[in-house]
């Protein structure tokens, strides 16, 4: 991931190879341990052209390099050329990028708007522990985009349509009691929701009333509309709150009913382009050639379905809100249902049905256990955020018991382990989620590299108390050549190549993971190397690699969604 030095690898390999630029660059590895030298070149692609074995070839690159090289030497070790770069030479120059106020910000996406689909809890059930992963996956790619230079818009489809309002209104009415709803509406909609299926076990009629409710509903019914206003105002009023302590905004709030009266023309659509068929009394868009099963549009009963709300939703977001690209991160259970409805779009003839991607995750259980609002096995978010901030609380005392803004500080800590422990996670994996491992400040956590950072931060401040001047950094290599220093420089001047590894591969793990390695060579740096020193020279120009470390520590947490405490 070194970009900086890749790219001055290129330039030091060119005079001696044939191949273009992009040629080298594309097979340019960095060596498994730091001894092997900084970049490695493998030399099979020349073994054609010189008429030699790739090792014979490294042997002579070496003997030849290391004659004409200035700051940088040559090394064979079997069919691999290493490059080892001079600390004295080039730190300096890792560090002048390193500290560029806008260091790892890029024009790559200028012009482009992107449209990213998260969160979307559905109104009348409880923000639990499992809605965590498509806010924070979502939330941190956004910003990623952002980063690289795209125009973003996040968009809540909060899921406030369908059968299982028909679900809740029959159960509120046989069961339910509109003071106990008053008092706890998110707790109560769940119990009647539990007690809906677990009654219809016993009572087969429950589910045709409940359809029943939701045609009254889609119908314009008023009792069924005052009901639905209703839930779907204490919901969002609960969302709002949660959203708040997790540091989560969005620029629009969409539930499925804003697409209802959009519906009908991709029905008529639909129709017109003959793309529809009957199948037991629904209406279907057969993708056979696809080898993905049929698409339902209309139910036998003519109401509409996720399929036709999530087609309506995409045309909108890219005839009136103008999306280049529109992210849906979803969990991977409806990945056969985005495959039907990005297929559909295909068939509809539109142009840009290739810029609709799903961006998939595992489950997230507690103690292996699967959550399920209908068994009413959820763990409300709310009270694993309160349970970690209260740990972080308990620790920050015994580390710090003087800190004055301790309850800020285990808010921020508390919560930043949560959703750090969830992202360092590739996204494609289940998570098994464990507030004690996740709590922890040592081992990969969040909390280790917050602390990191604010370590980092007080070794800055005590460079200014000393009458510094921190912001005129001195740039010295004579004073930036130790391993340590130089290992910790490499990894700062990785943060931009994270960031767009990242992006490409939608996984914010692969920045959390990077931010973990650049926390261990920093603090490798900090027990190894003296920082603070009589010499003023040495320590600004020391004082230069914690900046970088710093500014790249606190700028990652961010783009994760974690705040990042100056004092811990």
């Amino acid at each position: 991931m070194m970009t900086i030095l890749l790219q001055w690898s290129v330039e030091q390999l060119q005079p001696y190879v044939t191949q273009t630029r992009e040629e080298i660059l594309a097979v340019l590895e960095v060596p498994p341990r730091p001894g092997l030298g900084d970049v490695a070149f493998p030399c099979y692609a020349l073994a054609r052209e010189w008429r030699k074995p790739p090792d014979a070839i490294a042997e002579e690159l070496a003997a030849r390099f290391n004659e004409g090289a200035s700051g940088v030497s040559a090394q064979a070790a079997g069919p691999y050329l290493n490059l080892s770069f001079d600390p004295q030479q080039w730190a300096p120059k890792l560090l002048a990028a390193a500290l560029a106020h806008d260091y790892g910000h890029s024009a790559v996406g200028q012009g482009q708007r992107v449209i990213i689909d998260m969160s979307s809890p559905n109104i009348a059930k409880p923000f639990g522990v499992g809605h965590l992963r498509s806010t924070m996956i979502g939330n941190a790619l956004a910003n990623l985009y952002r980063i690289s230079g795209y125009e973003v818009v996040t968009v809540n489809h909060i899921g406030d349509w369908g059968t299982q309002f028909g679900k809740l209104m029959e159960a509120y009415k046989r069961w339910g009691n509109e003071e106990v709803l008053k008092e706890a509406p998110i707790r109560e909609s769940l119990r009647l929701y539990v007690k809906f299926h677990e009654e219809t076990e016993e009572d087969d009629t429950l589910e045709a009333e409940a359809r029943r409710w939701f045609w009254r509903l889609e119908n314009g019914d008023a009792e069924a509309l005052r009901l639905w206003q209703y839930f779907v105002s204490v919901s969002l009023e609960e969302f709002e709150r949660v959203y708040a302590r997790l540091g989560v905004k969005f620029d629009h709030t969409l539930g499925e009913s804003f697409y209802n009266d959009k519906m009908e023309a991709v029905v008529s659509q639909l129709r017109e382009l003959e793309l529809l068929e009957e199948s037991d009394g629904a209406q279907v868009v057969r993708l056979d050639d696809e080898g993905v099963p049929p698409c339902l549009i209309l139910k036998s009963d003519g109401t509409t379905i996720y399929p036709t709300r999530d087609l309506a939703t995409a045309l909108y977001r890219k005839t009136e809100m103008n999306g280049d690209l529109l992210l849906y991160v979803v969990g991977g259970e409806q990945k056969l249902h985005f495959q039907q409805v990005f297929h559909v779009l295909k068939r509809m003839g539109v142009g840009w049905s290739h810029q609709c991607r799903h961006i998939p995750f595992g489950l997230m259980k507690i103690d292996g256990r699967k959550m399920s609002t209908r068994k009413g096995q959820v763990v409300y978010l709310d009270e694993v955020l309160d349970e970690a901030v209260r740990k972080a609380e308990e620790i920050i005392e015994e580390k710090n018991a003087a800190l004055d803004n301790r309850r800020e500080v285990a808010e921020a800590v508390g919560i930043g382990a949560i959703v750090f422990g969830d992202l360092k996670h590739n996204r494609m994996l289940e998570v098994d989620f464990s507030l004690d491992e996740a709590i922890k400040f040592e081992g990969e956590t969040g909390p280790y590299v917050q602390y990191t950072a604010a370590r980092g931060y007080k070794l800055l401040k005590t460079g200014m108390d000393k009458g510094l001047a921190v912001d005129e950094i001195l740039q010295d290599g004579v004073y930036l050549y130790s391993a340590a220093a130089w290992e910790c420089l490499k990894m700062v001047a990785a943060y931009p190549a994270a960031i767009e590894e990242a992006l490409r591969v939608h996984e914010p793990s692969v920045l959390a993971r990077h931010l973990l390695e650049v926390s261990k060579s920093f603090n490798r740096f900090y027990n190894q190397d003296r920082v603070i020193t009589e010499s003023s020279e040495e320590t600004l120009a020391k004082l230069g690699i914690v900046a970088a470390a710093v500014q790249v520590l606190r700028s990652g947490l961010q783009l994760l969604g974690v705040k990042s405490p100056q004092q811990i």
